[in-house]
C-alpha cells in the first residue's frame, strides 16, 4: 500500500492524488461498515483513477492495441481510464486480484451483478471528502445505512447528469440500475426521492462532481 501510494503521489497531479486518497478513506469505512476486506478496498480506492496519468492519447492506443476497451469507451474519454487502468495495475505494479481490478475496471460505470467492493469503490468515488455537490451530504448519510440505495442515487444522478451533457451513456450503467432497481423493489423498498436525486445544471457548473 505504501510502495502504491509513493508511486501515485510522484506520477499523478494534486488534484488527483488527493482525490484517490478520499476515495481510499471513504472505500475503507465502507468496507468495514458491510463486510467486506478493507485492505482490498482502501487499495482498489486509492488506485482507481491508475489510468488518469496517463493521457487519453496514450490509453487509447493501449486499448486498441490490447482490446480493452468497447465501441463507447474508445469513445468517450472518461470511461476509458478505467478499463485500461485496471490493465495498467497488472502489468505495472503487478497486482493479481480480480475483484481489486474489476472494481477498478468498473467504477465509471458499473455493471449488473458486480461485487459489494466494486459498488463500495463506485460509490466512495460519489462521496469522498472532497466532494462538493447538491445533495452529496445527503447521498453519504444514505451510504451509512443502506449500500445498493446509495449506489442507486448516485448513479441516478450520473445518468442525469451524463444525459444533460449529451455524454455517451454506458449500457451497462443502464443494466446496472436495472439490477439495482429489481434488487431493491424486491426487498420491499421504496426509491425515495432524497436531495441527492436532484441535478441542476446551471448551479453544479463549477462544482466538484463526480466524472
Amino acid at each position: 500500500m505504501d510502495a502504491a501510494r509513493r508511486l501515485l503521489y510522484n506520477r499523478a497531479g494534486n488534484s488527483l492524488f488527493l482525490h484517490s486518497q478520499g476515495v481510499e478513506e471513504s472505500a475503507s469505512k465502507l468496507a468495514l461498515r458491510y463486510g467486506v476486506d478493507a485492505k482490498k478496498a482502501s487499495l482498489a480506492g486509492l488506485l482507481h483513477d491508475y489510468g488518469k496519468i496517463y493521457s487519453h492519447p496514450v490509453l487509447y492506443q493501449i486499448a486498441l492495441e490490447h482490446d480493452l476497451g468497447d465501441e463507447f469507451c474508445l469513445k468517450e474519454p472518461a470511461l476509458l481510464h478505467a478499463p485500461v487502468g485496471a490493465w495498467l495495475l497488472k502489468q505495472e505494479l503487478g497486482i493479481e486480484d480480480e475483484e481489486i481490478l474489476g472494481a477498478i475496471r468498473v467504477h465509471t460505470t458499473g455493471a449488473a451483478g458486480i461485487s459489494c467492493l466494486a459498488k463500495i469503490v463506485y460509490l466512495a468515488d460519489c462521496i469522498e471528502p472532497g466532494r462538493d455537490y447538491l445533495g452529496v451530504d445527503d447521498l453519504r448519510k444514505i451510504s451509512g445505512v443502506d449500500l445498493d440505495k446509495a449506489v442507486f442515487v448516485a448513479l441516478e444522478r450520473t445518468i442525469r447528469r451524463v444525459l444533460d451533457r449529451k455524454k455517451i451513456l454506458h449500457p451497462d450503467s443502464v443494466l446496472f440500475r436495472n439490477s439495482l432497481i429489481l434488487a431493491l423493489t424486491k426487498n420491499n423498498q421504496e426509491l425515495h426521492k432524497y436531495e441527492a436525486y436532484q441535478y441542476n445544471p446551471a448551479k453544479e457548473e463549477k462544482e466538484n462532481t463526480p466524472e
